[in-house]
């Protein structure tokens, strides 16, 4: 039997070790790639083609589900499973909603790690047994609906990639300038993306953006 290939992205090393040494210890399971961001992620997803992709939620610079949504687009072959401490409904319908094959809670046991990885590789959606059936169902109807043309998209699912991108890192704290440096634009184009990203939420002070951010599950209220 071929190895399950697996990345790992997650931005603590300790934790990313953790991971390493449960999965090392799984038969036919094989670690191919690590990545601290989702940038990386989306670098390595690229360069290595893993089966299977461990992405945690919240990393800094790119989060998790931003890097699944483009994972998911640009190789749907890729199969991503989130890592996240919350079992919330937003969580892990923000997960869906970006392509996601599995939700896994970080406290889970071994072996439910393992049925993870075998679930989405057999091209079946793995969810934590901590996430209550009805997310699961309402998520169905949800899109369901959506075919039928019967709902609009949220506001959030109506952002841009890159303004979704500026959103995350307005809510770490970064200045326009440090944003304009990390992303490669001009001070101009992020305050013109930063205006239209108020105007598609209807909010209109930075403090805002940050409390809507985390209620998305973008960033931690630590953060």
């Amino acid at each position: 039997m071929k190895p399950i290939r697996v990345m790992l992205a997650e931005d603590h090393a300790l934790v990313r070790a953790g991971f390493r040494a449960l999965l090392e210890k799984l038969p036919a399971v094989e670690v191919v790639a690590e990545a601290s961001d989702g940038r990386e992620a989306l670098r390595l997803i690229e360069a290595v083609q893993p089966d299977v992709v461990l992405m945690d939620i919240g990393m800094a610079g790119m989060n998790g589900l931003e890097a699944a949504a483009r994972a998911a687009s640009a190789f749907p072959r890729v199969r991503i499973v989130i890592l996240s401490m919350h079992a919330s409904e937003e969580y892990v319908l923000q997960a869906l909603r970006a392509g996601a094959a599995g939700y896994l809670v970080k406290n889970a046991a071994t072996s439910e790690l393992e049925m993870a990885l075998k679930a989405v590789v057999r091209g079946e959606t793995y969810l934590s047994p901590a996430v209550s059936r009805h997310v699961v169902e309402d998520y169905l109807r949800r899109v369901d609906g959506e075919r039928a043309g019967g709902a609009a998209q949220s506001p959030y699912q109506s952002l841009t990639p890159r303004q979704r991108e500026i959103l995350q890192l307005i809510a770490e704290g970064r200045t326009t300038k440090e944003i304009a440096q990390t992303l490669r634009l001009s001070v101009k184009t992020v305050e013109t993306y930063r205006a239209e990203l108020m105007r598609r939420l209807d909010i209109h002070d930075i403090a805002g953006l940050v409390r809507y951010a985390i209620r998305m599950g973008l960033v931690s209220p630590e953060q």
